[in-house]
């Protein structure tokens, strides 16, 4: 077993990491496969969540071997090619989970950032260890100060040290820690409260956010002026509120 597997159940893809004897680690092909699971979504997934085979990890990231001879043309198209990977997340027009036990660590630990929600069980573990192996954090590590704020983001980066879900969570780093066990079903239930929604909202939503991170405050309420226009041409948009307005929504 090595192919990220990927399955739609109740409006909800789930690509699920699938090298549990390697902690999940991710290769090339592995990359390539999960950027393609998240670009071609069907037109009835309302959420996409990303787990990991076993007990033991979420993902521990890239595996080691993938820098093995890397020339720097070569480690420019390999880091590239991650970033697109988190970068289809990160824009997914839908809503995206992550369902994190065990280690989520370097590359994972910045998909799960990119991603809108953070479920994780109580045994979770994170870390940035790539300054331990000799290469910096990049792409979407560039995250992590707002996650975490700036002390402790370059506390994590500067240390390549590893951290319980106990100490990030309070951070707001995760929206709910469950015991194992309970993983699966609450990720589930998070799911289950985004998929109702409509579509264009939550596309324009998830449009605006991206905005927000990027822009000035006078930029993003032009942003948020145009796509509260542009949902009023989805024509779903007046029969919501017309069922909300009616409480049959």
């Amino acid at each position: 077993m090595s192919t990220p597997t990927v399955h739609d159940t109740d409006r909800v893809r789930w690509v699920s990491f699938n090298r549990p004897e390697k902690l999940n680690a991710l290769t090339r092909d592995d990359i390539r496969s999960v950027t393609r699971a998240v670009q071609d979504l069907p037109a009835d997934v309302r959420c996409l969540v990303f787990t990991g085979s076993g007990s033991r990890a979420f993902s521990a990231g890239v595996h080691v071997d993938t820098f093995d001879g890397l020339t720097p043309e070569d480690a420019r198209q390999f880091i590239s090619e991650l970033g697109a990977m988190i970068a289809a997340a990160r824009r997914a027009p839908v809503p995206t989970l992550c369902a994190i036990q065990g280690y989520c660590l370097g590359g994972a630990m910045e998909l799960a950032m990119a991603c809108d929600l953070r479920v994780a069980s109580t045994d979770a573990v994170f870390g940035m260890p790539e300054i331990k192996v000799g290469i910096p954090s990049v792409i979407d590590a560039a995250l992590l100060q707002q996650h975490l704020g700036l002390a402790k983001a370059k506390e994590l980066l500067l240390t390549g040290d590893l951290y319980g879900v106990a100490e990030l969570a309070p951070l707001g780093f995760v929206n709910k820690v469950v015991e194992p066990a309970a993983l699966t079903e609450a990720a589930t239930e998070l799911a289950a409260r985004v998929t109702g929604h409509s579509p264009a909202a939550i596309a324009a939503q998830k449009r605006l956010f991206e905005t927000w991170q990027n822009a000035s405050l006078e930029d993003s309420i032009k942003a948020s002026i145009v796509e509260f226009a542009l949902v009023f041409a989805d024509p779903g948009t007046q029969q919501r509120i017309a069922s909300y307005r009616s409480g049959t929504s």
